[in-house]
């Protein structure tokens, strides 16, 4: 099928979109691939679900390649499963809620476990039908409170999901790592560079889980790599090397002194270093021999609230977002005024362990760095205006409820594993694996008679892709200050053909070649617009990013036409006649 630009629904724009914040987002909306409805909702033009649709078909063919079997779900989905797994309230702001005319609660699927869990009870109750996975592509719906970035960010946004259904965790192991090779294949035939790191589980839980991130500047996670080993994970999940505990006896004993004039930890370290009384014996204090300790609310997804105290070293801020990770499904608010004045034993600024704790004083639930092991020595706020407390000694001195891993990670910590140093990247997250387990199937009692005829509960695995945003990603990383650069897997056309000048000759040069090409099996654009001048349709052709343009132009009077590579900008002349056999020779390359 030839697609002819003077009848194509389609608009470029010269101008970026005043809200595009990333090179895909600006250029899909000036190449008119998409076009805004609402914040983080999009309408897909022509061209634009061509190379969708194609993204899509790559991601198909691997799930069928690797034995998985597609269905598909409603987006529109009844409470009550959500309720029985939890997840209705767990999800909290983050999913549409909506009822019919009865008053019947429903939810737009943000995710769709609990619609494969209870379609395979339905059918399947002996271990002979297992093990099983099962898929679909379908479109999601999350309240995202801040959708960015077009497509890669929104709150409706296509996604391959994809469960497996096992009688053993044997079982499940194998059908994780089935999917896990069937996505290193998808996204090698995307061309999308990908990273697989450890990461948080969320509200999906499970014992294992996996991301698949493409590394760039403008990913919203963060990951870590190790020079020396094969280490990889999210931020949010990195493992904190955990010191041995150290004897304590013989230190000094913890002593509260004046510390005016400290508003921050380097002017605190400089001033211990520059008093003779409260010198180290062994060396000089360092910001991360200060204890810092930060108050948060967390929010309960039942509406109920507490404060939480965290404490790190003080060369560390806290992250906010691998501590959210830790707390999840709850979230995190700032403390309030109003919380601190309802806990007066909390001096802002001056905040020490000997008040924090459940059973302590303030009766706030204390969690600190796991890098704070008994023995170890610090300096803290003594809950005094302008005091620390100066050799203050884990184990010793004071105890923390837990531990928790919301210190920042930084580029040359130690790996967990072999010790070597991390160093630190940028990447976007397009595809995400989870062991889940029984969490699902115990919830909505999907169970099998195994082969002694005992019921057991099925375990599960949960998979997904970004369809639409795997999209994005490609033009992300495949664009120049013209245009995009599509893939040709990927591209809406192999072949755009650009027919310029006052007279037939171009024009019909381009319909035949167009005609020749179609029959040879290649996706032609062809651009017949009489009333487009040339500028505009080079500026076009540039803009859309088809891999190879062909100009039907002023050296057809030589019997040429000129092929331009639009990766690499290399230009050819070649006669009309040998024109079609070498794009097909192009484009099956």
């Amino acid at each position: 099928m030839i697609v002819r630009m003077s009848t194509l629904f389609l608009r470029t724009l010269r101008e970026d979109p005043a809200d595009a914040e990333v090179p895909s987002h600006r250029l899909l909306v000036r190449a008119g691939y998409i076009r805004r409805v609402a914040p983080g909702i999009y309408s897909w033009l022509p061209l634009g679900w061509r190379a969708y649709r194609n993204v899509e078909r790559i991601v198909r063919e691997e799930m069928d390649a690797a034995g998985f079997q597609e269905v598909h779900f409603p987006a529109l989905l009844p409470r009550d499963p959500y309720e029985r797994t939890g997840r209705w309230t767990e999800y909290g702001d983050d999913i549409f809620r909506l009822q019919d005319r009865k008053g019947n609660d429903y939810l737009l699927g943000p995710t769709h476990e609990e619609m494969f869990t209870l379609l395979v009870k339905d059918l399947f109750s002996s271990y002979k039908d297992l093990p099983l996975s099962i898929y679909q592509i379908q479109w999601k719906y999350r309240d995202e409170p801040r959708p960015r970035a077009g497509i890669l960010r929104g709150r409706e946004f296509s996604m391959k999901d994809s469960y497996s259904f096992d009688v053993d965790d044997a079982g499940l192991e194998r059908s994780y790592h089935r999917h896990r090779d069937a996505y290193v294949r998808t996204f090698n035939r995307l061309g999308l560079d990908h990273v697989i790191v450890k990461a948080m589980a969320g509200a999906m839980g499970g014992s294992l889980s996996e991301e698949f991130l493409t590394p760039t500047e403008v990913g919203e996670d963060s990951y870590v790599r190790c020079t020396s080993c094969d280490y990889a994970s999210n931020t949010e999940a990195v493992e904190v090397a955990v010191p041995e505990a150290l004897p304590h006896d013989g230190l000094p004993a913890a002593h509260v002194e004046d510390t005016p004039e400290t508003p921050t930890i380097e002017t605190l370290v400089e001033l211990l270093n520059s008093r003779e009384k409260l010198l180290r014996d062994d060396r000089p204090w360092q910001a991360s021999d200060t204890l810092k300790n930060v108050v948060v609310k967390v929010v309960h997804p039942s509406g109920d609230s507490e404060l939480l105290a965290v404490g790190v070293p003080g060369d560390r801020e806290v992250d906010e977002k691998r501590l959210a990770a830790q707390v999840y499904p709850a979230t995190l608010q700032a403390a309030t005024d109003e919380d601190f004045a309802a806990h007066p034993e909390l001096v802002r600024g001056y905040i020490g362990p000997e008040v924090l704790g459940a059973e302590k004083a303030a009766k706030v639930r204390y969690l600190v760095d796991p890098r704070v092991v008994t023995g170890t020595r610090w300096v803290s706020g003594a809950n005094e205006h302008g005091k620390h407390v100066v050799d203050l000694v884990a184990g010793r001195d004071f105890e923390a409820d837990g531990t928790v891993l919301a210190a920042e990670v930084r580029a040359g910590d130690p790996c967990p594993r072999c010790g070597g140093a991390l160093t630190m990247a940028r990447g976007m997250e397009m595809g995400h694996v989870f062991a889940l387990g029984r969490k699902f199937a115990k919830a909505l009692g999907l169970t099998v008679l195994d082969e002694n005829g005992k019921q057991v509960v099925v375990t599960m695995g949960s998979y997904g892709i970004g369809v639409s945003r795997a999209l994005a990603a490609i033009a992300e990383k495949n664009h120049d200050d013209k245009g995009l650069i599509w893939p040709r897997e990927i591209s809406p056309a192999d072949v755009h053909i650009v027919a310029t000048g006052k007279n037939d000759a171009p024009f019909e040069t381009a319909e035949k070649l167009a005609a020749d090409l179609d029959a040879r099996g290649i996706r032609v654009l062809l651009d017949d617009r009489r009333g487009a001048s040339p500028g505009e349709k080079f500026n076009d052709a540039d803009l859309l990013g088809i891999p190879t343009i062909v100009v039907c132009g002023r050296r057809i009077v030589d019997g040429k036409v000129e092929i331009k590579d639009r990766r690499t900008s290399e230009r050819i002349d070649l006669p009309v006649a040998e024109v079609v056999e070498h794009l097909v020779e192009v484009c099956a390359s």
